[in-house]
Formats: C-alpha cells, structure tokens, sequence
C-alpha cells in the first residue's frame, strides 16, 4: 500500500526498486528508547552501541525500570562513558515518566502531535528525538522528521533543490513531503536507506 502511493511520485519512483521493503515496528519501555536516544546523539553508531551496552551492564544486562536508572548515581553513569549533560538528562526522562504515570499503553493512544507536546517538556528532549521515537518505537506511519541533516541531504539530492535560504527550504521540504503523507515515515525510512546507499 505505502510503496503505491509513493510511487506515484515521479522522482521517489526512481529510487524505490532498489530499496528493500520497510515493515515498522513497535516496542516497549519508551522512556528507555528516549534514554537511548540521547544518549546516541552526535555519536557514531558504534559508540553509541558501546556506551548502550556498558549502560545495560550496570543492571546485569537487563532493561533497568525508572527507578533503577534514577537509583543510579550520575557520577556512575558518567563513569561509563556518559557526558554530565546527557547523565541528567537520562534523569529527567525517567523522572518525568514517573512524576506524570507516563505508560506505554497511554503514549500509543496518543496522537502523534499530542505524543511530542507531552513528551518535550522534559528538558534534553527536542522535536528530533520525539520524532525518533514515533517512527521507531511507536510505529507511527505518517512522521516526516524535517530537521534530521540525513533526510535533509537525501530529499534536497533526490529533487535537486537549489534554495540556500534556511526558513524556505524547511519550507519546500515540508511541501514535498505533503506528496508522501499519509505515508511519510515510509518516505523518510527510504531516504535513510538510499542515502546510506550512497544515494542516485
């Protein structure tokens, strides 16, 4: 279904036949998906996965619950490899999560735009990082994550867009994606895929 529908945009058609079919997928335990996801951020892949498996050691390799994370000092999450900044931050999700009887089950009833006004009240988590979780861990079809650099390059390559101006190209990448909707999660997991593929 989503694959027909973008299809019928002459320039996605181009790139879709050599890209392998997105399935989305949802999981569990949210606020340790925002824990992760900060802690990824502005690290390669493989930092990331290093300082994620150190994380899960402190508690015998196994997904801690809030309170086990908040019970964890900052000083020791800093000893693993996390900076001061995203130690708090860590904190203050689960803190928040807690304070607010945050559920999975209430989040995946929530509409997209509800999920990110709730969820970007917690001081270190931006639009981004919401967006992140809807597409990954929610599973929500119809996300286009417009400030993400890879998206940005990989939709500006693909629809050879010249604009230099900052406010309108956001603009005209927003109005691209209108083409994809209701399917833009699909249309942003694609253009992840191509770019890393190294793209046309």
């Amino acid at each position: 279904m989503h694959r027909a529908h973008l299809n019928k945009d002459p320039r996605f058609r181009k790139i879709l036949p050599d890209l392998e079919e997105i399935v989305l997928d949802t999981q569990n335990k949210v606020y340790l998906r925002i824990c992760r996801s900060i802690l990824s951020q502005q690290l390669s892949v493989h930092v990331a996965r290093v300082l994620y498996a150190r994380f899960l050691a402190l508690f015998n390799s196994k997904e801690p619950s809030l309170r086990q994370i908040l019970e964890t000092p900052l000083e020791i999450l800093q000893s693993i490899g996390f900076s001061r900044a995203k130690s708090v931050y860590v904190h203050n999700v689960c803190d928040f999560f807690l304070e607010n009887k945050i559920t999975d089950k209430k989040l995946f009833e929530m509409a997209d735009e509800e999920v990110i006004d709730l969820l970007t009240q917690i001081k270190g988590v931006g639009r981004w990082t919401v967006e992140m979780i809807l597409i990954f861990t929610l599973g929500r079809e119809d996300v286009f994550p417009v400030d993400d650099l890879v998206i940005r390059n990989a939709t500006i390559q693909l629809y050879n867009i010249k604009e230099t101006d900052k406010k309108k190209l956001k603009e005209k990448l927003l109005k691209i994606s209108e083409r994809w909707a209701p399917y833009r999660t699909y249309a942003a997991r694609y253009l992840w895929m191509w770019k890393d593929g190294g793209g046309l």
